[in-house]
């Protein structure tokens, strides 16, 4: 189990990290517009549709990499004060009805839309650009599987804290700004 975790961690985590690059395009292909269009009065049939493609690919492929660690938003006002194997049995439970149904619907309604959109080869309706959208339905799909392999590993988490009595956390790879700044802070106030 612990392989099959840290392949689905490792997994997640270059999708995301690869995927979070499209911040930096979306910020490009946006501050070319306002250029374009308040400084040269000329602005782009596509920049919209370019923006919402970006914006979304960046978000649904940032899914699993945000479950594997522990991002996602939770309720978790009286969750946090049950010890960890009651947190597990009941994370256990709800991976399995309900996550895991979303997201196999996800996946297969996902695959229709995606292969429906290919095969007309759907177009963006948003802009006279006609940008191509097909590629972009497909992002559906992957990110789907991405997340199901990610919560297989959530479920052998689970599995794991209910035996062992603690949770097994996934490798530190990104802190939070605020954390960063407080070290700093502690440590040159030392």
């Amino acid at each position: 189990m612990l392989g099959f975790i840290k392949f689905a961690d490792t997994l997640s985590a270059s999708f995301g990290k690869v995927f979070s690059w499209l911040v930096i395009m979306m910020t490009v292909g946006m501050s070319y517009e306002v250029f374009s269009r308040y400084l040269m009065n000329a602005p782009t049939p596509w920049a919209l549709d370019v923006s919402f493609i970006l914006y979304g690919t960046m978000f649904m492929m940032g899914g699993a990499y945000t479950l594997s660690r522990g991002g996602h938003v939770r309720g978790d006002f009286i969750y946090r004060l049950w010890p960890a194997r009651v947190q597990a049995a009941v994370d256990f439970v709800l991976y399995l009805f309900f996550f895991f149904p979303g997201i196999i619907a996800m996946i297969l309604s996902g695959y229709k839309y995606a292969a429906r959109s290919y095969g007309y080869g759907e177009v963006s309706v948003n802009s006279p650009a006609g940008i191509p959208i097909y590629q972009f339905k497909a992002v559906i799909v992957v990110a789907g599987t991405l997340l199901f392999i990610q919560g297989l590993a959530q479920l052998a988490r689970c599995i794991l804290c209910m035996r062992e009595g603690f949770w097994r956390r996934p490798e530190e790879d990104v802190e939070e700004t605020e954390a960063a700044l407080i070290k700093q802070f502690a440590e040159s106030h030392k």
